[in-house]
């Protein structure tokens, strides 16, 4: 199957990609086949039909984009991901992997006449391998439960989404998921020795699965963060890193967000590498304050800052008196040293409630995804917060600091449709703002629906031709969870030129 998965490749860009006819294969009709086949391999407490049941699954963590699936196949085993895409693969119908749905761009949200694959209940934890330091699970396996399964080794899973809680393996895969603390130890794809995958025909490819560098192509590292346009993970291959032996964590408070983010960039001016620069909000250090979740965060701060160092304790000397000196050059008004792990863990708990806090203040919530350049993060910002007031709506910022990832949250009532217009409106305009301070329109969350009619702003006709092109050699019928990345939402070609089609804007039933 690898080889042929390579021919694929190969081909998509020897000529001019994949022909018009290929790509004009539309899906089959809603009404056609029975669904009711799933139920040779699939018990019916594991088939969804039911109009009311369904609607579970009408989004993932973008609640913007809302529409139910025709059906929802729960999978327990490989095999049953592995029958489900081969039926549907052989009707034309289209699917959408799914795992716990945390995802914050659309990436799981249904299309029309499709299926949804969810893999939640895929939990195993399938072998460790310590001496390698590796670990084999499946894709639904929760983030914080690949360390927990290795916890008395002394060995941890590194990548650390705020959902980490919630959030799932395979979907940490398709959207290659950052974390606090991927400014010091990278991404999900830096995590990823090897997968097992079940393409859009159904046929099982694997990738990579060993600790030395493989020759050839890197198809491990093309498959993450594709967002299950090139089909699902039935088995992830995780690379395992040793606990540092010291870790400290610092809150530094401010009277202003500019100074919150004049001290970041002072941080890495100095050449120092801190595991997590993190920054929130006056206005989301409130809610958390009124919350359950009470970090004892100054609800009179402006911003707060935490700054987590590892290493060798030896080390970290120098490293945290040149971060205290950083603080009083800042103006911060108090700075808070935390070694003990409970009172780390305290000081972390505000930041990793943060989203689920925001209910308090209103019924729905839109996270946007931006980046900029460190140097900008103060400009950005300013910007941010106008736009927010022109449009009316309600701002919040909790963000990766470090590397420039900004989470501009949008509060609104999902009720209300004049509300959600404007929320929509002012998130494109903070995109393009992000994208004008030299920045991109996503960090972590990947394109999904959110952000596809955006693509352009990034890259060429050709660029995106190239990456459609790519993607139809593994999908040439876009049957693995279609509508999603590409500005068009279907990536076909007329007169062989792209054609770009906007998402339509919420209407009163969305």
């Amino acid at each position: 199957m690898l080889d042929r998965l390579l021919d694929r490749l190969k081909s998509a860009f020897g000529g001019n990609g994949v022909d018009s006819e290929t790509q004009s294969r539309a899906y089959g009709p809603v009404t056609d086949p029975d669904f009711l086949e799933i139920l040779e391999w699939i018990p019916a407490d594991r088939l969804i039909l039911d109009p009311g049941e369904i609607r579970v699954y009408e989004c993932d963590g973008l609640p913007i984009h809302k529409r139910p699936p025709t059906a929802v196949v729960i999978c327990t085993s490989p095999e049953d991901v592995i029958r489900t895409v081969r039926w549907c693969h052989d009707r034309g119908r289209p699917f959408v992997p799914r795992g716990a749905g945390t995802g914050l761009s659309g990436g799981a949200t249904p299309v029309v006449g499709g299926v949804i694959i969810d893999c939640n209940r895929m939990k195993r934890v399938l072998r460790v391998d310590y001496e390698n330091r590796l670990i084999v699970v499946e894709p639904g396996v929760i983030n914080i439960k690949v360390s927990q399964s290795i916890q008395a080794s002394g060995l941890h899973y590194a990548p650390d989404p705020s959902s980490q809680k919630a959030c799932s393996i395979g979907g940490n895969v398709a959207e290659n998921s950052g974390g606090p603390h991927c400014l010091k130890y990278g991404m999900t794809t830096d995590h990823i020795v090897g997968l097992k995958v079940v393409l859009p025909d159904g046929e099982v490819a694997t990738l990579g699965g060993s600790q030395f560098e493989d020759s050839g192509y890197d198809l491990t590292g093309l498959f993450v963060g594709t967002e299950g346009t090139f089909g699902i993970v039935i088995e992830a291959t995780l690379r395992i890193l040793p606990r540092p032996p010291a870790v400290i964590t610092y809150l530094a408070i401010f009277d202003s967000m500019s100074l919150a983010c004049r001290m970041v960039s002072r941080i890495t001016e100095e050449g120092i590498l801190p595991a997590s620069l993190e920054i929130l909000d006056q206005r989301i250090i409130q809610a958390i304050e009124k919350s359950a979740f009470a970090a004892g965060y100054p609800e009179e701060a402006a911003a707060v800052l935490l700054i987590e160092i590892d290493g060798v304790e030896e080390e970290l000397g120098e490293e945290e008196k040149r971060i205290q000196d950083i603080a009083a050059e800042c103006y911060a008004i108090e700075f808070r040293t935390a070694r003990d792990p409970k009172e780390q863990a305290e000081l972390w708990k505000g930041r990793k409630s943060a989203f689920g806090v925001m209910g308090r203040i209103k019924t729905d919530l839109y996270v946007l995804d931006g980046v900029v350049p460190r140097t900008r993060l103060e400009s950005t910002l300013e910007e941010i917060s106008a736009i927010a007031d022109r449009y009316n709506v309600v701002l919040t910022n909790v963000f990766h600091a470090g590397d420039g990832n900004l989470h501009p949250n949008l509060s609104y009532d999902g009720r209300d449709p004049e509300e959600s217009k404007r929320v929509i409106k002012a998130g494109k305009e903070i995109l393009q703002a992000c994208v004008d301070a030299g920045g991109s329109i996503s960090g972590e969350h990947g394109i999904g629906l959110e952000k596809s009619e955006f693509l352009p702003l990034l890259f060429t006709e050709e660029d995106i031709r190239m990456m459609v092109d790519l993607r139809h050699a593994i999908d040439p019928r876009e049957l693995s969870n279609p509508e999603k990345i590409f500005p068009d939402n279907r990536s076909c070609n007329e007169a062989g030129k792209r054609r770009f089609m906007k998402l339509p804007e919420v209407t009163d039933d969305s």
